[in-house]
């Protein structure tokens, strides 16, 4: 990796200041808590004004003075706990406290002073509350409402800053049915699958059963198309384990994805995972392996099971992590991806053929979790990260402002 050095050009701007948008509606709201946690912990305060902004399960928006701890780097024995908690134990966060108790504030759909203008409020509004100033939006928000294009189109319609991939990016990235299209198209390599919709599952089971036999082998992974987390996806071995695997992904989003799987009974399918930076000339780090403590890298193992082992750098030889790198890059640009995304990939463990899986558009960002871990075995720190990922947010906000809307 080409080595990185902070533009001296924003440090010699104002201090920035940055909003740190975490919570949210979707399944992965206890992850964005630990996320968004460990971002505000790292993140350089000589540098940045740091603004917390929480969204309730409910999509209420609060923003309150509970993290003034964290933010100042006090130590308390909450803090030294939140720091070792997987999303299992969620309450005992700082982020989880700021939104217990904050006052209400909504995103304008407009263009309104790079700030965000209060709608609805709790608790008295402290003296200069009459609106949150930010000069970018830090969204640490996984799954269905955070990294699904929603939230960046509000952010696009108040004309706000913000980190990570766009609209179009965001929305293709986290629907892995659509996802799968431009890879295909893309030319990337990819495992065999079908598609099939909740509505054409509750009118004809049998039928829908019958099809994907026809076109894929047991074992099958079947997943929502559109979330995160391994939430909903189950492995079926057998069309007795169908039926409720489908049952349970459609709980979740209309539309279901069904892969075959890789690898066999006795050898798995090795998961591989590599880091993504940049705007239109990304990067990737090095390849990390997981290799799950569970039969595969589900929720559970993944924040609440202790055990799954990480190894970084992936034992692959010098042509596969060049390849894995390619491969990365080209899904990035593939779905029109900004800022970061982490590429997860499978490896047949007999003949070492690689499958493009899918893309994280907001990858899970403790200092813990494997996009940051594998920058910083490439030699970018947690906080450079951080640093850098605000840089190219404000870098692509000020080339949007080239573009013109009207004749």
């Amino acid at each position: 990796m080409q080595e990185w050095a902070p533009d001296r050009r924003i440090e010699r701007m104002k201090k920035l200041r940055v909003g740190i948008l975490f919570g949210g509606r979707s399944g992965e709201h206890e992850v964005s808590l630990l996320s968004a946690a460990s971002v505000l912990e790292a993140i350089d305060k000589s540098k940045y004004e740091v603004v917390p902004i929480g969204i309730t399960k409910e999509g209420r928006w609060v923003t309150a003075l509970h993290a003034e701890n964290l933010l100042r780097g006090k130590s308390s024995e909450e803090n030294v706990r939140a720091s070792h908690l997987r999303a299992g134990d969620p309450q005992a966060t700082t982020t989880a406290a700021v939104l217990a108790a904050g006052d209400g504030i909504i995103v304008p759909p407009m263009p309104a002073a790079e700030s965000l203008v209060p709608f609805e409020s709790t608790a008295p509004a402290p003296p200069g509350a009459e609106a949150v100033q930010v000069d970018i939006i830090f969204p640490v928000l996984h799954g269905t409402f955070g990294e699904d294009g929603t939230i960046q189109g509000l952010l696009e319609l108040a004309d706000i800053a913000y980190v990570g991939a766009g609209v179009l990016g965001s929305a293709a990235g986290m629907d892995k049915d659509v996802m799968k299209r431009l890879f295909a198209d893309a030319g990337l390599p990819l495992v065999r699958h079908a598609t099939v919709l909740r509505r054409e599952w509750q009118d004809n089971a049998s039928k829908i059963c019958k099809l994907i036999e026809s076109k894929l082998k047991y074992p099958v992974f079947v997943k929502p198309a559109n979330l995160g987390s391994s939430v909903g996806i189950s492995k079926a071995r057998t069309k007795k384990e169908l039926g409720p695997a489908i049952y349970e992904a459609a709980k979740f989003d209309r539309k279901i994805v069904i892969e075959q799987g890789v690898g066999g009974a006795k050898q798995k399918a090795r998961e591989i995972e590599c880091s993504v930076l940049g705007n239109d000339r990304p990067q990737a780090s090095v390849p990390g392996e997981i290799v799950p403590i569970k039969e595969f890298y589900d929720y559970a193992a993944k924040y609440l099971d202790e055990g799954s082992e990480l190894i970084i750098p992936a034992k692959l030889t010098k042509p596969e992590t060049k390849k894995v790198q390619e491969l990365a890059m080209r899904a990035f640009q593939a779905v029109d991806c900004a800022g970061l995304a982490r590429v997860d990939f499978l490896m047949d463990p007999k003949t070492r053929k690689l499958f493009v899986n899918e893309i994280n558009t907001m990858p899970g960002f403790t200092a813990i979790s494997m996009y940051p871990k594998l920058w910083a075995a490439t030699g970018l720190s947690y906080s450079d990260l951080i640093d850098r990922l605000i840089q190219l947010g404000v870098e692509r906000h000020q080339d949007k402002k080239k573009n013109q809307y009207s004749r």
